[in-house]
């Protein structure tokens, strides 16, 4: 991929930083970590969840070694091999949250979020402390102002990405949407997609969908 790279501007004036206010990075190498430890206890080799996952084994091997970060799809599509949601790979290692129909998140709670800015054109972490049993997977997305790389993701499912502040263009396939503040997509995750900010930082709601998943109460 050709590296791209934006000015930085300064955001609007007034608007907010969710992130900033709640995150808590964590560290590449404790997120590889959490992953090797999900699929030794699935009795999986390395090679045969990159397999299954459908990337190669040393794309995998650097991921858990600290010294890859993995997108959301990526992390996706591992945690759909493993049998487990994306947000459990991101709690502590035991913690496992079953959804038993409501999970509330408070707004000054920290939250440990995966640094992918720089990397991949986003940072995020999840909006739930539900691990188990759900349909429905919802993040908060930070879009810093300059990336680095232009990389498009796919996996599968539906995607819903609504901007909160800032201003995203998103591309679908071949189709770019200028989006801002408000503004709502939705699309199916099986397309080539990605985004970046313009003109400053922005953050976005996204709610992926994984077929497959039923919302059983426990």
């Amino acid at each position: 991929m050709p590296t791209k790279k934006r000015s930085a501007a300064k955001a609007p004036e007034g608007a907010s930083d969710p992130v900033q206010q709640q995150d808590a990075a964590l560290p590449t190498a404790d997120l590889g970590a959490r992953i090797k430890h999900q699929r030794l206890a699935a009795g999986l080799t390395l090679a045969e969840l990159a397999e299954r996952a459908g990337f190669g084994k040393a794309y995998l091997s650097r991921i858990e070694n600290g010294k890859k970060v993995p997108p959301i799809g990526t992390l996706s599509r591992i945690a759909d091999v493993l049998g487990i949601e994306a947000a459990a790979l991101l709690q502590n290692a035991g913690v496992h949250t079953r959804w038993r129909g409501a999970s509330v998140v408070r707004r000054n709670e920290k939250r440990q979020t995966v640094m992918g800015g720089s990397a991949f054109g986003y940072d995020y972490f999840a909006l739930t402390d539900a691990t188990e049993g759900r349909a429905l997977q919802p993040f908060l997305f930070s879009f810093p102002a300059e990336v680095d790389k232009f990389v498009f993701f796919e996996h599968e499912g539906e995607e819903m990405l609504h901007v909160l502040t800032g201003r995203i263009e998103w591309q679908v396939g071949m189709d770019k949407y200028i989006l801002e503040a408000g503004d709502t997509i939705h699309f199916d995750s099986r397309m080539p997609h990605r985004g970046h900010a313009l003109s400053g930082a922005a953050t976005a709601l996204v709610v992926m969908y994984s077929p497959g998943k039923p919302a059983n109460l426990g």
